[in-house]
């Protein structure tokens, strides 16, 4: 049930990060409680998914309903959330490895089902937890200890995915940009789709490259830009698949796209069984064990 007294500290945890100081995830999860807050949601109908990496533990660091899931996995569990439970506001936390290596697949078939969860990607163009290894996102001459010369492949162009699986509402963020990610990460809320917020969270222990410094003198902020239109959509692709700029805000956005539950007319909470389980459900569940 929706709020209007909900503060941002309301959705912090006793449990403190173990992040690296400095980390970029700090930013980012203290926009996305923000942006809860400001929308009216609780800590009570709020479910956070995650999957394996640095962003995986967000959960636990955010005072709500949570599952720490597999690696890559975290958003079919967020649909099955939102689909069993409408009445919940479901975010899904990953990273540019979690997200884009192992669950790309799931990535695109989440986009093109458009159910109305938020994905927030904390994307620091490098494996972090295990130590610095190139991953989806990294660049093409990106140095580390397993490519010495650089991935010498293109990157993944995670907006370019959403977009051509049909995205409906496709934004961009950065962490240190407390302000615009808190906004942005609203907007993704409040759109009735599936909303993907891919935010750049740069990691200071492992990536020298894609730095605070890097970001703050390379992004271009849509919202300064008079002449941008959100809902063109040749001109979201264009802005997408410009190879020499990095873009902050919401590129893309669809306000007359149809919501899964809207399709498939999932309105009712399934999570509620009034008359109990089934007889012989116990049973069953018991032989899996």
């Amino acid at each position: 049930m929706s709020s209007e007294n909900v503060r941002f500290t309301d959705f912090k945890s006793d449990k403190q990060p173990t992040w690296c100081p400095g980390c970029g995830d700090f930013g980012t999860m203290n926009g996305m409680m923000k942006a809860l807050a400001e929308t009216g949601n609780s800590p009570d109908d709020t479910f956070v998914v995650a999957g394996i990496g640095c962003s995986g533990k967000i959960g636990t660091y955010m005072r709500s309903y949570a599952l720490h899931g597999v690696h890559g996995r975290a958003l079919p569990v967020g649909t099955g959330v939102k689909l069993a439970n409408p009445d919940l506001e479901v975010m899904v936390a990953g990273g540019d490895g979690d997200g884009y290596s192992i669950g790309v697949g799931h990535f695109i078939h989440a986009v093109r089902r458009n159910v109305d969860i938020t994905y927030v990607v904390m994307d620091n163009r490098i494996y972090g937890l295990t130590k610095g290894q190139a991953s989806p996102t990294s660049r093409p001459d990106f140095e580390t200890s397993t490519t010495p010369e650089g991935p010498k492949q293109p990157p993944v162009n995670p907006l370019a995915l959403a977009m051509s699986a049909g995205g409906s509402f496709i934004a961009q963020s950065f962490s240190s940009d407390a302000m615009r990610h808190t906004e942005i990460v609203k907007e993704a809320i409040e759109h009735d789709g599936f909303s993907l917020v891919n935010t750049f969270s740069p990691c200071v222990t492992f990536n020298d490259v894609d730095t605070y410094d890097y970001f703050r003198d390379s992004l271009v902020d849509l919202s300064e830009e008079d002449d941008y239109d959100r809902h063109d959509y040749d001109q979201a692709k264009d802005a997408i698949l410009d190879a020499d700029k990095e873009y902050m805000g919401v590129l893309y956005q669809d306000e007359n796209s149809t919501p899964y539950h809207e399709a498939h007319g999932v309105h009712d909470n399934m999570a509620e069984i009034p008359d109990g389980a089934p007889d012989g459900a116990t049973d069953l569940v018991r032989e899996f064990y």
